[in-house]
């Protein structure tokens, strides 16, 4: 079976690795895979997937595009038609879309092509995006205009950028552009994606839950002296992981957060710029960003408590490293969030900062044994898409079929 991939990284970040992870298990079952990205750099592991969109210029110009004129994925045009001479000379198998949005590939021309090619096509949806005129990350301000066509878009301001709104043609190109596609399911990590997909204009597809995973070898509780390197014995350690920290996903609702708990919490904050650093008050410690797994779980080891109070989430990785590795998940009632944290999670109110404190204070109080949560390996999670591979024939359109 020969596989392509089609998403905007490759190797990095949570669908980056979702993409490689399985290319690398396919590679080991004798299937034959390339993974199509846009932006950013490969690892050298992956390189042997990697087949480059356009250079780094098309995505400027994309990106541009976007700012001025609200046109996320309908730029990439020459790319992208190169890019479809390229699939018919390596004729896959099966067509695996991931984030198609990010400035690197033009989706009219893409889906064109997908709806005369004959191939098995799965597109896993990470977020909202395929199904608004704008946003990737509607749930945030609870907006479902997308269900009857957008407009007036509340989330200009937020990826993508743009200083002006063609929300409501956008989402009636996009609802053309994206019907009618033979042979195609959707897949979405999390059941709360999955009932939104049923609400929009893509019921028509079957659709399949496949929750994401996580190495259980790697992410498990370890020996950690996090405590006493920072000389934080006595503090009650609080601790947020994110690839970028920015509002959506919290970040001043920590800084909020830290002056409000006394001198017998200390937060821990991962994935920080130089420049957030140094602006953190005494109250947060500061670590910037790291790919290191080990050191990841050491810091998950080493604290009392995991918080996300990220305001838009589909199915985050980061809740099941943490409960992974025995920590307690208090998460914001958001999207797939909860879902993913575990029974044993804590959900509170989004942006209710006073309640995260009393739950806080609750944990502290009562002394909680580590987390014991029985998390998906992503083995598990390959084993499905594997599976979905092989055989898409057997999901009614529209009706979710949970695999978990």
């Amino acid at each position: 079976m020969r596989v392509l991939m089609i998403n905007v990284v490759c190797g990095i970040r949570s669908t980056g690795r979702i993409c490689t992870d399985l290319a690398t298990e396919l590679e080991k079952q004798g299937h034959e895979v390339k993974i199509a990205y846009g932006r950013e750099r490969v690892p050298e592991q992956f390189q042997k997937y990697a087949v480059k969109i356009g250079s780094d210029i098309d995505v400027k110009i994309h990106a541009i595009r976007a700012r001025l004129f609200d046109g996320m994925g309908f730029g990439s045009r020459k790319a992208t038609k190169k890019f479809i001479k390229w699939i018919e000379k390596y004729n896959p198998d099966v067509i695996h879309l991931h984030n198609i949005h990010g400035y690197y590939i033009n989706i009219e021309i893409l889906f064109n092509y997908l709806r005369t090619c004959d191939k098995k096509i799965i597109w896993t949806l990470h977020d909202c995006w395929a199904f608004t005129g704008h946003s990737a990350y509607c749930d945030a301000v609870q907006c479902e205009r997308w269900m009857n066509g957008c407009y007036k878009c509340p989330q200009t301001k937020e990826y993508p950028k743009t200083i002006k709104d063609a929300s409501q043609k956008n989402w009636k190109k996009k609802r053309n552009i994206f019907s009618n596609i033979p042979n195609m399911i959707i897949i979405t990590p999390s059941k709360w994606l999955a009932e939104l997909v049923k609400r929009s204009f893509l019921n028509e597809y079957p659709v399949d839950v496949i929750h994401n995973g996580i190495d259980t070898n790697q992410f498990k509780p370890m020996y950690s002296n996090l405590r006493e390197v920072y000389h934080l014995e006595d503090k009650f350690l609080i601790l947020g992981v994110a690839t970028v920290w920015n509002n959506m996903k919290g970040y001043y609702d920590f800084i909020e957060l830290s002056k409000k708990l006394n001198k017998n919490y200390k937060i821990i904050l991962v994935g920080l710029t130089n420049q957030q650093i140094k602006s953190l008050p005494d109250e947060i410690l500061g670590i910037k960003g790291t790919s290191s797994i080990k050191e990841l779980v050491y810091i998950y080891s080493g604290v009392d408590i995991f918080l996300n109070l990220s305001y838009c989430e589909n199915y985050p990785t980061v809740n099941l490293e943490a409960s992974a590795c025995g920590i307690r998940v208090l998460t914001y009632d958001v999207g797939g969030s909860p879902e993913s944290a575990g029974e044993d999670c804590i959900v509170v109110e989004k942006g209710n900062i006073n309640q995260v404190v009393e739950e806080i204070k609750k944990i502290k109080e009562k002394c909680y044994p580590k987390n014991k949560v029985v998390v998906m390996d992503k083995q598990t999670t390959i084993k499905f898409y594997l599976k979905r591979y092989q055989n898409m024939s057997k999901v009614d359109a529209g009706k979710p079929n949970m695999i978990e």
